[in-house]
């Protein structure tokens, strides 16, 4: 597991196109934080706040997270390897871990660099530390698993193709739908209770609930719940090309 692990990520950051997708999160972030003018830019409001980071990178990633798993089984299916990798002495799920875990590190390098957001902040402010650090950490830890959820669904899409494109549109609709999605059903439904339901089941009901600088058990449960669901999938797809 460990070798396919390290081969997966020296994959990606050995082509241009890894650089590149960590570079367009990392330059749209920046332009939202410190560049477009808005009552959540900190220099034109000057409040030291991080809002804005954490209400669009949820929609950047939702782009960013299927272009870099789309790959992951697609170009295996495409390029007939897959045959060759299942014969391999590690298990099914073994593999699909490795390659969850090697979408998840390329993403975890570009949630990394917005600590750098955080410290500019931190240090800009006055007086020194006048940030509101329980929310930014609380937001930065449901990033991290709206992100893990977002690669166990791009993992899963590129599981179930031999087409990159197609992979990644699966998974851009899969991540909409978990990330919003809900929320419009929430919203068309006549029944109360059937109503907060549908927005319970949705990833931004809990993201905002962690953001606010709480870490509910209930939250965490969903992430992990949601991202152990998706892989079982992806361990059912692979395995239903030995029946």
């Amino acid at each position: 597991m460990r070798s396919l692990l390290r081969k997966e990520i020296s994959t990606f950051f050995s082509s241009i196109s890894g650089y590149l997708i960590l570079s367009i999160f990392l330059i749209a972030t920046g332009l939202f934080v410190w560049v477009f003018p808005g009552n959540s830019n900190p220099l034109d409001t000057a409040y030291a706040n991080l809002d804005v980071l954490f209400e669009m990178a949820p929609w950047i990633y939702l782009f960013l997270i299927p272009a870099v798993c789309m790959r992951l089984f697609a170009e295996e299916k495409k390029q007939g390897t897959i045959e060759l990798l299942l014969t391999r002495p590690i298990s099914d799920m073994g593999i699909v871990l490795a390659k969850y875990f090697a979408g998840l590190v390329v993403v975890g390098f570009s949630l990394l660099f917005c600590l750098v957001y955080f410290f500019s902040i931190y240090y800009l402010g006055n007086p020194v530390g006048s940030v509101d650090s329980g929310a930014f950490w609380g937001s930065f830890i449901g990033l991290f698993f709206l992100a893990g959820i977002y690669v166990s669904i791009g993992v899963f899409a590129s599981s179930l193709t031999s087409n990159q494109i197609v992979a990644f549109l699966l998974a851009l609709i899969l991540c909409f739908s978990f990330y919003i999605g809900f929320d419009y059903l929430g919203e068309i439904g006549s029944s109360e209770s059937l109503n907060g339901f549908f927005i319970s089941m949705g990833i931004n009901e809990h993201y905002r609930s962690i953001s606010r600088g709480i870490v509910d058990s209930r939250d965490l449960l969903y992430f992990i719940g949601i991202i152990v669901a998706f892989l079982l999938l992806t361990k059912t797809v692979l395995k239903s090309r030995k029946w």
